[in-house]
């Protein structure tokens, strides 16, 4: 059983190697070791397969054989997601929300759960069940950096990683926050240079957002 302060400390070091988390919508697993191997090459470690395409398993997979990276999971929803993603090899498990059945099930697999919370009441649940950090989300619709901002002054205990449109023009605003650890974003692999094979762009795009500072 895995502690949920426990995770949230597992979380937290994943968070603080890069200031950059990709989300990854991938279609096609031929890509996923090629592409996994462009981000870690550009700096950005710590890789969100987000479980929305039916090759996202095979992709965690195959990503979790590159050296220097650390896959995990992301949208997930249920145990069953839980338990595929943990078989998959992912490391750690990204979640929109969070409900009670959804952190049972991420403890008692020990797959290390950033809950996500877009309000104060949230984060509050979060923090009564022993998480400290979590994925602020939809970021920029739930108010981005200020609304984090202003919740970070009553409940400064928790760490978070936005996600949720936030881009390259706007990351600086979420990384100069005491509460803030990195953020996640899909801009660091657009959908083109991807089909492309473009890997060289996608690892000077890694490079650009792993030079972000914080």
């Amino acid at each position: 059983m895995l502690k949920p302060s426990e995770a949230s400390e597992r979380t937290l070091e994943m968070c603080r190697l890069a200031p950059v988390i990709p989300v990854l919508v991938v279609e096609d697993v031929a890509v996923a070791v090629p592409l996994a191997e462009a981000l870690v090459a550009g700096g950005l470690p710590v890789l969100e397969v987000t479980l929305r395409t039916p090759a996202a398993l095979d992709v965690i997979a195959a990503m979790a054989g590159v050296a220097g990276g650390i896959v995990g999971a992301g949208t997930v929803l249920s145990e069953t997601d839980v338990v595929a993603a943990t078989a998959a090899g992912a490391r750690f498990a990204v979640s929109p929300g969070a409900t009670d059945d959804l952190c049972a099930a991420c403890e008692t697999h020990e797959l290390p759960l950033l809950p996500g919370a877009a309000t104060a009441t949230e984060v509050m649940r979060l923090i009564e069940r022993g998480y400290t950090t979590g994925k602020f989300f939809p970021a920029e619709t739930a108010g981005g950096a200020k609304a984090l901002k202003a919740i970070g002054a009553p409940l400064p205990q928790v760490t978070f990683c936005p996600t949720g449109g936030v881009s390259m023009g706007n990351a600086g605003d979420y990384l100069s926050l005491p509460n803030v650890a990195c953020v996640g974003g899909s801009w660091v692999a657009p959908g083109d240079k991807v089909a492309a094979g473009d890997w060289a762009g996608i690892e000077a795009l890694a490079r650009e957002a792993a030079a972000l500072p914080r």
